[in-house]
């Protein structure tokens, strides 16, 4: 009976090297913060004419994750070591849009209502990660403006410096950089 508990924890403990109940969770997780929102109180109103739905932008299969990427040149990519963002990064910077447009206070600003048939905010997240060869953080968005049947896209990038490839100096460049091209969306929807 003795000899049998032993070989079961000693096979116990082999196996529990062995087996991960999960992912390590990386040192840094990043989100993004606006630096300009609507201030607590703050009501919208409107028509189904004058609101704004803004929708999730679509990316390429390199920013469908949660990691931060870094182009390594044209055609090699990596990901950044130990940082991951909270979630997927056009959700985040679909709300980061969002936030910022409503801090204008000119209309009322609704996220992924399916039934919305007013005017709308799409477009294409390009780029949200860091640029080994200039050293920097490159946000790029295509938007694509909807309304009253007419239809307009303009493209919009903030490129920041950053001193090193780490997590503490690639997340607030990328926050800072993402803010720029969402206070300029804004300006350009009104």
């Amino acid at each position: 009976m003795y000899a049998k508990t032993l070989i079961m924890l000693g096979l116990s403990a082999a196996l529990a090297g062995c087996v991960s109940f999960g992912a390590k969770t990386p040192d840094t997780l990043l989100s993004l913060r606006p630096t300009n929102g609507p201030a607590a109180g703050a009501t919208a109103s409107g028509t189904a004419e004058t609101a704004l739905i803004v929708l999730e932008p679509s990316v390429d299969a390199r920013l469908g994750v949660t990691r931060v990427p870094v182009q390594i040149d044209d055609a090699n990519v990596a990901y950044l070591k130990e940082a991951m963002w909270v979630e997927r990064p056009s959700r985040l910077f679909q709300r980061l849009l969002a936030e910022t447009i409503r801090a204008k206070g000119a209309r009322l600003v609704i996220e992924n209502d399916p039934g919305f048939s007013g005017p709308q905010l799409s477009g294409r997240l390009l780029d949200m990660g860091y640029d080994v060869r200039t050293g920097s953080v490159v946000v790029r968005y295509d938007a694509v403006k909807q309304a009253g049947g007419n239809i307009e896209t303009r493209r919009f990038e903030s490129v920041v410096p950053v001193t090193a490839a780490d997590a503490k100096y690639v997340g607030p460049a990328l926050n800072e950089a993402a803010n720029v091209v969402a206070q300029a969306v804004a300006d350009w929807v009104g």
